[in-house]
């Protein structure tokens, strides 16, 4: 692999409220093209799959999808290309997805537009983290990632209220798509404005399929990443099931679609407070006993709940109830496991930390949408299909974790 010194830029022109700010906007691209589709799903069933409606959920998996594809090619991409051309490059995929959408006058037309807009989503999503790289190491690298998390992770909490809000204002689902477009267009114009480039032209690479290739075979053959890869996998697909089911849950099961948006929005706060409670654990128990600790939590809360739902063990308002606290343990327990997972898998590959970040996160991301979309199309007006999904996803999660190698050996 090619890797000639990389020039250290110690400080950025931004000051630093601006510069995390911009950050989080360009991460938060993902965040929001999901969750603020999630109170349209049942418009779009109505409008473009009535005979199927649960082939809505389908605008979830098909985005991810389209994200782990765009996640291979971004940071090499950036690497030889220079971070800004390659953000401004997806976004506009992201813009042309999004306008495609718009105008989608079938199911399949929109959820093809997703696959693209999810395609041009991962360049502002990979690449704001080579620029925080490209500018901090060390500690203040670190601190600068936690400052952009936590902006980043408040836009779960209201971009499901944004949807609804937006599909009110306009009478439409439609209506999201045009607030994408804005969105991307702000943020590339920030970039583009204030930001200068952080990657100079001689420390670039030069444009290599093979160095990819052999650094992807690298990562697949070690016995820790690959593991790790695996489990990362499952803990995605528990958390995109859900993603994909609960807002119909709410409106079949509970009959609360109204009100939706301001139940999910307090759902995305626990996920936080999980993260926030790992940063604690890791330090004392590690990142592997709080992996597993956290999957083993799951597959029990997610056994009670099946019981529940199955069985009919609680009625009214305490099903709900059971309902909200079994989501957000989900959340929570991805709070507790992705960072971890990643970081176990990518503590072999220092070498090759860039291709390595990329390969990981593309599989991670392709694998969880291919297992959530069966679940999501499952749904039969309870919470059981998909907390069945979880439960099989945490359990195998959980047995895959534990027989993790207990050291990092070399690459065979």
């Amino acid at each position: 692999m090619e890797s000639p010194p990389v020039t250290r830029h110690p400080t950025t022109p931004l000051a630093r409220p601006e510069f995390v700010a911009l950050m989080a906007m360009l991460m938060a691209t993902v965040a929001f093209s999901i969750d603020a589709m999630l109170p349209s799903l049942p418009h779009i069933a109505a409008d473009l799959t009535p005979d199927a409606p649960n082939r809505a959920q389908l605008i979830i998996a098909t985005f991810v999808l389209g994200l782990g594809f765009g996640t291979i090619f971004a940071g090499p991409l950036s690497d030889s290309y220079g971070r800004k051309s390659v953000i401004i490059v997806g976004a506009g995929l992201y813009c042309v997805g999004a306008a495609l959408a718009w105008q989608a006058p079938t199911l399949e037309w929109l959820l093809l537009a997703r696959v693209l807009q999810g395609i041009g989503a991962a360049a502002p999503r990979v690449v704001a983290l080579a620029i925080i790289r490209d500018l901090f190491s060390g500690r203040a690298m670190a601190q600068m990632v936690s400052f952009v998390i936590i902006v980043f992770t408040l836009v779960p909490t209201i971009a499901p209220t944004l949807g609804a809000g937006l599909i009110a204002l306009t009478g439409s689902w439609r209506g999201i798509f045009p607030c994408f477009i804005a969105f991307a267009v702000i943020a590339v114009t920030w970039l583009t404005l204030r930001q200068p480039e952080t990657l100079a032209p001689e420390n670039r690479l030069k444009p290599r399929l093979r160095p990819v290739l052999r650094a992807a075979a690298e990562v697949l053959r070690n016995p820790m990443v690959r593991g790790s890869i695996l489990v990362q996998v499952l803990a995605f697909a528990m958390l995109f099931s859900n993603l994909s089911s609960v807002q119909m849950v709410m409106d079949a099961t509970f009959g609360r679609a109204s009100s939706f948006h301001w139940w999910f929005g307090l759902i995305a706060v626990i996920g936080v407070a999980g993260g926030a409670l790992n940063l604690r654990l890791v330090v004392t128990m590690g990142m592997r006993r709080v992996v597993e600790a956290a999957l083993a939590w799951q597959v029990v809360s997610s056994a009670l709940f099946l019981a529940v739902a199955g069985f009919g063990l609680l009625g009214g308002e305490w099903y709900f109830v059971a309902f909200l606290a079994w989501t957000a343990s989900v959340f929570a327990t991805a709070g507790l496991t992705l960072g971890n997972i990643n970081a176990m898998a990518l503590e072999p590959m220092g070498h090759i930390a860039g291709t390595a970040a990329s390969v990981i996160s593309a599989i991670g991301t392709i694998g969880a949408a291919l297992l959530a979309a069966p679940v999501g199309l499952l749904f039969d007006g309870t919470p059981v299909p998909v907390t069945a999904g979880v439960l099989a996803y945490a359990a195998l999660a959980l047995i895959l974790a534990r027989r993790l190698p207990p050291e990092h050996p070399q690459v065979l």
